[in-house]
């Protein structure tokens, strides 16, 4: 009963295929009853996966009608179940040689050609299958991407992104293939014809700007800026060229104007960002007009926990030795971040070069009981307290926190010296000479 009801959906798919249209050649009935049992016995096997009996059925049914397509597209099929690529390939193959208008007997030799890596050869089935469906073509720049025909790939890539629209994997190939200058002049030709056909798609001029800017061509870039704020006057993106512009011609009021428009896009990612303000920071250093934009541009990124701006800034005026903005931006930045020990201890060196020992002797006292651990707080308050000739106190602080010292030879020599210091003035002339001995050595045994 079963088989019949086979036989009789097998005969109907036959009737559709010839009227209607193509289908799966599996589901495709023949004439002649030996012919029927043999083909009905492959079925069954297969659908077991006992391949090697499937394919004796059909070695039957190939004797009964040697040139039955379907049979051949089925013998490929077993082949390919066991991996006997070569045999697979050649079935599918002559499948298609019997019958090359139907569509599965070229997906046969293209699923070969994809487990066997011959992606040379795929391309040929997949331009084939191209004829029976157009969204092959997202195969074939996978294709062209591993056998690296990358004027091929980008070329397919463009034509695709006109047509179909953009897509993700599309997008990281074109990225991969522009890495290498030599593709990137008919990439600006093709952004240049896209540019003129969608004057108001945003994302062809950001990548143009892109290539113009990642090849020193700025003026270029400019000129695409330019053209983007003209058709698209909302565009945060044309600021970060504008920006920069601005910047090399001296013009820090536009570049401000360009560089808040940015930052309070939420378009435009972060590094964008960050770089557009360290930029300006650098513009900015010997103009203090811009303070108050500086601050302002700073205050942008209060929420952002990947990159504390105000303690880059802090150690960039540091570098720089102005004193003064670095302590600004510290003490900025230790207002949220309270127990940053690296912070603590580059402010507690700013006070050192200013002088501020009185500051430097209060907040490096109070930092020994928040980090009783930490040897450097105990330095900074020993040292404070001997600038302001609290020797005893200095003294005191100094050899508590020697206790703490573990393997950090430059910080020891100092605690020496800054002891040396303290009975110095306490006219402990004995310790005195002790302490600046030991530290003697200790930079010999360095040298």
């Amino acid at each position: 009963m079963k088989k019949n009801v086979l036989l009789f959906i097998l005969f109907g798919f036959f009737f559709q295929t010839v009227l209607l249209a193509q289908t799966e050649p599996e589901d495709i009935a023949l004439a002649n009853d030996d012919f029927q049992n043999s083909f009905y016995e492959s079925l069954l096997q297969k659908g077991i996966e006992n391949y090697d009996k499937a394919i004796l059925a059909l070695e039957k049914c190939k004797k009964l009608q040697p040139n039955n397509a379907v049979v051949f597209f089925e013998l490929g099929k077993n082949y390919l179940a066991q991996k006997n690529y070569l045999k697979a390939y050649t079935s599918f193959e002559k499948a298609t040689q019997i019958d090359p208008t139907n569509k599965w007997f070229w997906v046969g030799l293209y699923d070969v050609c994809y487990e066997t890596k011959d992606y040379t050869q795929a391309i040929v089935i997949v331009n084939k299958l191209i004829e029976f469906k157009k969204e092959y073509k997202e195969d074939l720049v996978s294709l062209y991407m591993n056998t690296q025909q990358f004027d091929k790939a980008l070329e397919l890539i463009n034509e695709l992104n006109d047509t179909a629209g953009k897509s993700d994997l599309r997008d990281n190939y074109k990225a991969q293939i522009l890495r290498e200058a030599k593709y990137q002049n008919s990439e600006k030709s093709n952004l240049l014809e896209q540019i003129k056909k969608y004057p108001k798609e945003e994302s062809n001029y950001i990548a143009l700007i892109y290539l113009y800017s990642e090849s020193n061509q700025e003026e270029k870039a400019l000129e695409i800026a330019k053209k983007l704020e003209t058709e698209i006057p909302s565009s945060e993106w044309a600021q970060v060229s504008l920006f920069k512009f601005h910047l090399n011609n001296n013009d820090g009021v536009n570049a401000v104007k360009a560089m808040n428009r940015v930052l309070n896009s939420k378009k435009i990612d972060d590094k964008i960002k960050h770089r557009m303000l360290n930029e300006f920071l650098i513009f900015s250093t010997d103009k203090p007009q811009f303070d108050a934009d500086l601050e302002k541009a700073i205050a942008y990124f209060d929420d952002d926990s990947a990159v504390k701006v105000p303690k880059e800034i802090g150690k960039f005026y540091h570098n720089k030795k102005n004193w003064d903005k670095a302590i600004q931006y510290y003490e900025l930045h230790l207002k949220s971040n309270p127990e940053d020990i690296e912070i603590l201890l580059l402010l507690f060196d700013v006070y050192t070069e200013k002088q501020q020992f009185d500051v430097l002797a209060k907040k490096a006292e109070s930092s020994t009981e928040l980090f009783p651990l930490q040897p450097q707080f105990y330095y900074y308050a020993g040292l404070a307290n001997n600038q302001l000739k609290n020797f005893k106190k200095a003294a005191a602080i100094l050899e508590t926190g020697l206790d703490y010292l573990v393997d950090d030879k430059a910080l020891e020599i100092n605690f020496y010296i800054q002891l040396g210091q303290a009975f110095s003035g306490l006219g402990d002339n004995a310790k005195k000479e002790s302490y600046f001995i030991k530290a003697d050595k200790l930079v010999k045994k360095g040298k």
